[in-house]
This record gives structure tokens, C-alpha cells and sequence, in this order.
């Protein structure tokens, strides 16, 4: 699946008005996370995903963030800074650092724990409402400013030529509605 360009600006529309829009972009295939605010693209950094190919695809929301957590499902593993997104999904920090870039964990994204740390308080501070999480197993298309449509018949008659262009907006076309998460631990 290939994300289509201005998803993330689309995205941005779903947001609270809480603050500014936060788009969490998880490529699988690429074992990276791009992190764009109000569209434009703030870090990228590597994850580790599940080695059974976890977290499932789709669009999500954060339903519930936890500085510091332990995973009972899984010995008591520490998982700081955690962001859960859909069925005890989350993002969080990682001790395995060297596995970053590479599939490791039981299925959450893992990150490195200054960039977990770092995420954390970004959605912290601007609201969960207010960020998107994608995941996919495909690379991320960062979005593109629309093209500026220029009316020609409003130009002076002795503007040069160049400047003479009508040229349609593109066709962003229409974009299902994110899936609304949902928590169960």
C-alpha cells in the first residue's frame, strides 16, 4: 500500500483543536517513524516493529500514555514512555537499542528512549485528540504545498508570459475517515 501525498495534511484536519496536528507515521517495511507537526516533518528515527509483523496496519488514535510502564503480558519488561494505540499496541521506549531498524519486539514500536521520551512529551503537550498514528507496511509520501492557482484574466496585460498560467489545483481525492481506536489491556 502506498500512501497517497497530503495524507498527512488530511490528517491534520481529523485533530482536536486541543494544539497542533501530530502525524505518527510507522513504515514497517523500512523500520522507521516519521514524525510530522502541522504537516511538516519534525524527526525520523528508527523503530523496531514485531517480529510477526505487529502492530496491524490502519489509522489510529493514542487512547491512553504512560511515562512509565511495565508490561505484565511480558515479564515485567520495561516500556517507558509508553503511547498505547489499539488493543495494548503502544510506542514506547526501548533497552534494546541495537536492534533498532530491525523487527525485535513481540509487536509495540520500539524506540530509542530519549526519541520515546521526546514523542511523549509532544503529545503530551498538544493532545492525544490531536494526533494521528499510521501504520503501514509501505514508505511514507511527506505531503506537498498545493500548486497556486493563478488567474489569468486578473494579470495585467503587459505581465510576461510565465506568469500567465491557469493552472488547476490537484485532486487530493477523498480519504476514509481515521478508524477510532480501541483499548483493551
Amino acid at each position: 500500500m502506498r500512501w497517497v501525498v497530503g495524507l498527512a495534511v488530511a490528517a491534520s484536519l481529523w485533530g482536536g483543536p486541543a494544539g497542533a496536528a501530530i502525524v505518527i507515521a510507522i513504515d514497517k517495511s523500512a523500520q522507521s517513524m516519521t514524525v510530522l507537526v502541522d504537516g511538516r516533518e519534525q524527526y525520523v528515527w528508527k523503530v523496531s516493529t514485531g517480529t510477526g509483523g505487529g502492530p496491524p496496519s490502519g489509522t489510529y488514535r493514542p487512547g491512553r500514555m504512560e511515562r512509565k510502564w511495565f508490561s505484565r503480558k511480558y515479564g515485567m519488561s520495561p516500556m517507558p514512555h509508553s503511547i498505547f494505540f489499539h488493543e495494548g499496541y503502544a510506542i514506547h521506549g526501548t533497552i534494546y537499542v541495537s536492534r533498532l531498524g530491525n523487527r525485535a519486539s513481540h509487536g509495540c514500536v520500539r524506540l530509542h528512549p530519549a526519541n520515546a521520551a521526546t514523542l511523549f512529551d509532544l503529545v503530551k503537550s498538544q493532545g492525544m485528540a490531536s494526533t494521528t498514528i499510521l501504520v503501514a507496511n509501505s514508505a511514507y509520501v511527506a505531503p506537498r504545498p498545493a500548486p497556486v492557482r493563478i488567474d489569468a484574466s486578473a494579470m495585467p496585460a503587459a505581465a510576461p508570459a510565465a506568469l500567465k498560467l491557469d493552472a488547476a489545483p490537484a485532486s487530493t481525492g477523498a480519504l476514509p475517515a481515521p478508524s477510532a481506536p480501541e483499548f483493551h489491556e
